[in-house]
């Protein structure tokens, strides 16, 4: 099968997004510019212009008609999909790592990172189906990670979030409350930093990567631990198949992390391993 490449980026890439119809690929790199794609032949169908910094991730509504990116320039961006027209615009006082619509697309989640003398923070924000309508205040600020919040996303029916980030604990809040309903222990959790959080399409489970080395699999209301999966490489990226029983993981590490005599650096593969669902 011949690939298909998508060239249009000038700086790496930093996260990738299918809409739900799976027609439309949108990309975030450090170019500054969201860019979105047909996923069929790869044609570059629009870019959205307005960030002043890298791009760190997005998310689309479940209609394919809106989009929210989150940046390094300290803000995030509502966009139309349609015709690149910025919506409103989310200003907060560190960078926005992370955005994820909830369940309906009235609500977002946005993690921002640590920065001076702020720690990192979980904003919800109230999406409205008017952009006049829009408000930028957040309905839930949540706060308790240490370091830098990788991930966070919607729970079952929006009734929870789930995040993860630098000091290794997954933790599930209340989305209402802000209460913090569970953590991860430091027996079954990660023992370094999580890179990376993804849901199945069914919203029943989560798998998280690692800087230990591994991948881990879990119970979506009760973080239970289901599976671990173990490799000799940093994790950086996971995902699931919606298709297959298939969990991958993406690893590899820069030579820059690594000492003169280890010969770990590089091997940026992907893996796959059965996901074995055991439910307890």
């Amino acid at each position: 099968m011949r690939p298909i490449l998508m060239k249009g980026h000038e700086r790496p890439l930093t996260f990738l997004k299918y809409n739900r119809e799976g027609d439309l690929l949108f990309s975030c790199a450090k170019d500054h510019t969201p860019t979105v794609w047909f996923a069929d032949n790869g044609e570059r169908l629009g870019t959205y212009r307005g960030h002043n910094g890298a791009v760190w991730c997005c998310d689309v509504s479940r209609d394919s008609m809106r989009l929210i990116t989150g940046s390094a320039d300290t803000t995030a961006k509502l966009w139309s999909v349609q015709n690149g027209t910025q919506l409103f615009t989310f200003n907060f006082d560190s960078p926005a790592r992370s955005v994820d619509f909830s369940i309906g697309d009235k609500l977002a989640v946005i993690t921002t990172d640590p920065f001076m003398e702020l720690p990192s923070a979980i904003h919800v924000k109230r999406i409205a189906r008017d952009p006049a309508d829009q408000a930028s205040e957040s309905v839930l600020v949540l706060r308790g990670h240490q370091g830098r919040i990788a991930r966070a996303v919607w729970g079952p029916l929006n009734k929870t979030i789930i995040s993860a980030g630098e000091d290794a604990v997954i933790r599930i809040w209340d989305s209402e409350t802000g209460k913090l309903l569970r953590e991860s222990d430091k027996e079954t959790g990660h023992k370094k930093a999580v890179t990376s959080l993804m849901k199945s399409v069914d919203g029943s489970h989560f798998v998280t990567g690692s800087q230990d080395k591994s991948a881990k699999l879990w119970d979506i209301r009760t973080l239970t631990l289901i599976k671990t999966y173990v490799t000799e490489r940093p994790v950086n990226a996971v995902t699931m198949s919606p298709l297959l029983d298939h969990v991958v993981l993406g690893g590899g590490q820069d030579a820059s992390a690594v000492t003169m005599t280890d010969h770990r650096a590089g091997k940026f593969e992907a893996k796959f391993f059965d996901k074995f669902l055991k439910w307890r």
